[in-house]
């Protein structure tokens, strides 16, 4: 059986009585009898990686939040699981909700933030009241606020309230995040400076996925040792993997780190409708640079494996398209989205995101030439890297590598040279029945 941290086989273990019978709420008594710098080594020795796409140290980023007590102090945890193709965060809503908060208070603890704020989605309406029902029960049992004091008898208090997003993508970006909890319209903010500096209100400010903060009750009970030995080295711990598209068993799987795509695919997964042949994976959401079907074979699942065929491993959502599928309707969808939800702040996403999604309903529509492949990969290239947050590359990164690794697929949809509509024609002009070059000037 798979090693479960995250998603435990435990009959409702959702139930706060449950949980608590399985040794919850322990750790956190655990963790308060520790100084918050120890709590920080110890995550530091488990090499927890960011799992909101990033996969920045974790234990390394809470270092960063300054240790002067004076000043207020947040801590932001990312539900907003935007990305499509993801869908794991909400699985921890829905089944492990108290290890999530156990885990937010130990970051609190180990942080010093009096405040945090759980960012959930709008559209997850089910599991934002699944989610307020399990923080209603904790604070009901003393384990936040006030009473936190006699409960757990230390001096330490934290609160922790639930923010629902309005549905925009752009918000699962950080500072984007925190200008959302501000009140503010959803604009990445400018760095430097950053969150732990000038964050939430101006005040140091800390911001984790999830799933990361999930990890933390483990980690702290069992040893950054523990933890650290798990999957692979550099990138250690079990990993959410949403898996959809062609798939027989679509649905999310907690593996170790670095367990072979294959392996996720047809062991797990059951494989494709139809033993058809696999074309395309996208392994971490749509924004991840897509992988050749051809090229699966021996790949693991882990930051630094993807990152060595050109990809990453982002959300850990994987795509499975099979033998049969339009990749040009494919991607002019992604397109299409990540257009929409341009926050429209940096002028290369705000216009470039539409250029790219005209010149593939072009292609689709049969008018687009070979020219309007390097010009797709030229709008990309003057996208990433040119904007104030990820949304630049997010948009970029799927144009660019589909065409450049399926380039035979979209050579095929469009003509050497096809001649447009001369849109600008003399006004007077448009409903001649001369021809414009059989015009003389006198």
């Amino acid at each position: 059986m798979p090693l479960q941290i995250l998603l435990k086989d435990i009959p409702n273990y959702h139930e706060i009585e449950v949980y608590r019978q399985h040794g919850g709420y322990h750790i956190f008594k655990k963790a308060v009898s520790k100084k918050p710098d120890e709590i920080i080594d110890e995550v530091k020795k488990s090499n927890l990686k960011g799992r909101g796409g990033a996969c920045f140290p974790t234990g390394l980023k809470w270092s960063f939040m300054p240790k002067d007590n004076s000043m207020p102090k947040y801590l932001c945890i990312n539900g907003d699981e935007s990305e499509p193709g993801s869908f794991k965060d909400r699985q921890i809503f829905e089944y492990n909700p108290h290890q999530l908060i156990e885990g937010t208070l130990i970051t609190a603890y180990a942080i010093g933030a009096q405040t945090c704020y759980i960012y959930i989605r709008g559209e997850y309406v089910k599991w934002i009241k699944l989610m307020q029902k399990a923080l209603d029960d904790a604070y009901a049992q003393g384990f936040i606020g006030q009473r936190m004091k006699e409960t757990f008898d230390c001096d330490f208090t934290t609160e922790i309230y639930i923010h629902k997003g309005a549905g925009a993508y752009i918000c699962g970006e950080e500072s984007a995040l925190m200008n959302s909890i501000e009140g503010k319209r959803g604009y990445p903010r400018v760095k430097p400076p950053f969150p732990a500096q000038c964050g939430l209100w101006d005040y140091p400010t800390t911001i984790n996925n999830v799933e990361t903060i999930t990890n933390v009750p483990e980690i702290i009970d069992k040893g950054g040792e523990w933890y650290a030995n798990i999957g692979e080295p550099k990138h250690p711990g079990t990993l959410l993997f949403g898996v959809s598209g062609h798939i027989n068993k679509p649905g999310v799987y907690e593996l170790p780190t670095g367990t072979l795509l294959t392996d996720i695919i047809y062991k797990y997964a059951g494989g494709v409708p139809g033993n058809k042949k696999i074309k395309c994976v996208i392994p971490g959401g749509t924004s991840m640079p897509p992988i050749r079907g051809d090229q699966i074979e021996g790949l693991k699942m882990d930051a630094e494996s993807l990152k060595a065929v050109g990809s990453a491993i982002g959300t850990g959502g994987i795509i499975v398209m099979d033998e049969d599928t339009d990749l040009v309707k494919v991607l002019a969808r992604i397109t299409k989205f990540y257009y929409h939800e341009s926050c429209g702040q940096c002028t290369p996403c705000r216009e470039g995101t539409g250029w790219m999604l005209r010149v593939l309903n072009r292609i689709l529509d049969g008018k687009g030439t070979s020219k309007d492949l390097d010009l797709l990969i030229d709008i990309a290239n003057n996208i990433e890297g040119h904007t104030i947050c990820a949304l630049g590359e997010a948009a970029a990164w799927p144009v660019k590598f589909t065409i450049q690794r399926f380039r035979d697929e979209f050579e095929a949809r469009v003509g050497r040279e096809i001649i447009l509509p001369i849109a600008n024609k003399v006004h007077s002009m448009r409903t001649t029945l001369e021809p414009l070059t059989d015009i003389q000037v006198g």
